[in-house]
């Protein structure tokens, strides 16, 4: 499996679970067209961009280059490296029929199609964060009571809130953007913060 650094873009749910197969990196959706709207997610793109960088990995049809090209607006160049898939014409196996134009997307390429793309794009080499740094866990949460108990969903909510981070997260995508954006003892801080607010 690769390391990536960077916040690896894609455009929805199946080209992340594809991705999730072939690197070890945080994955960001763009729910296709739906960040044209999303000004959380778009204002999240761009914090994460300053902080790690984004690799932008959408698929090698007009939609994938107009979501390329929204992205490349709202987020300053220097922050932005752009891997591109072949054109690779097919059907995706989930699906009755190709696309409208009849390539694959990034769900439907084979890994080595992506490796090769993320080679292109210079990311292979990058510089992995050193790991000695205390991570926040699936325990810290569960301990601090926002996941796999009464109440944790308000509580995650309220701690996204207080972040200035979007309140739709999933507990795991919370844990890999606190990751990026706190240490250990700034999470504590902020977890020991909505405890102290429920009293």
């Amino acid at each position: 499996m690769l390391r990536i650094d960077k916040v690896i873009v894609v455009e929805g749910r199946y080209d992340r679970i594809k991705l999730d197969s072939v690197v070890d990196a945080v994955i960001i959706e763009t729910e296709g067209f739906g960040i044209f709207k999303d000004k959380e997610k778009q204002r999240l793109l761009r914090q994460l961009a300053e902080k790690k960088g984004l690799l932008i990995l959408t698929d090698s049809d007009s939609a994938g280059f107009m979501i390329r090209s929204f992205l490349t607006g709202i987020v300053p160049p220097e922050y932005i490296t752009n891997a591109y898939i072949s054109d690779i014409f097919g059907k995706e196996k989930r699906k009755d029929r190709p696309s409208r134009e009849g390539k694959l997307g990034v769900e439907g390429v084979a890994p080595e199609v992506i490796k090769e793309a993320l080679e292109k794009a210079g990311v292979l080499c990058s510089n992995v964060e050193s790991s000695d740094r205390r991570r926040v866990t699936a325990l810290d949460f569960y301990e601090d009571g926002l996941s796999g108990g009464s109440g944790s969903s308000a509580r995650r909510k309220t701690f996204l809130r207080n972040a200035g981070l979007p309140e739709r997260m999933s507990a795991k995508a919370m844990l890999e953007i606190i990751n990026i954006f706190m240490t250990y003892d700034e999470y504590k801080a902020a977890a020991a913060l909505i405890t102290e607010e429920e009293k």
